[in-house]
């Protein structure tokens, strides 16, 4: 059974950082993509980041070059960096992974998500 559990969730002001961390256990697909997702109230789940088993990154347009995705192996976990934070950033962030790259959009497995609040 896949579990994903979500961390790093917090309050930070404008301009600041956070760092959200995703445990996997259960998941041994070896041609996978894991990803964050985010959800704003009132507004549908978004993609904000992926990273496939081939280490190819992809990132939303509106967190290109404030976000950062990485995963490491060894732990079976997946990060997410973020810099430069704006109020538009706040919402409930979800790691999610898929079992094939090629299905990387519409992910099979979810966490339970981490609450992210940027206030200026």
């Amino acid at each position: 059974q896949v579990h994903l559990v979500e961390s790093g969730g917090a309050s930070v002001q404008v301009g600041g950082s956070l760092t959200l961390s995703c445990v996997a256990s259960g998941f041994t697909y070896t041609r996978n993509c894991m990803a964050w997702f985010r959800q704003a109230p009132g507004k549908e789940r978004e993609r904000v980041a992926s990273i496939d088993s081939d280490g190819r990154t992809d990132y939303s347009a509106s967190i290109r070059d404030r976000f950062v995705i990485s995963k490491d192996k060894t732990k079976n976990s997946l990060q997410l960096e973020m810099y430069n934070l704006k109020p538009e950033d706040t919402g409930m962030y979800y790691c999610a992974a898929a079992p094939y790259i090629s299905i990387c959009s519409i992910p099979t497995y979810w966490g339970q998500g981490t609450q992210v609040t940027v206030s200026s």
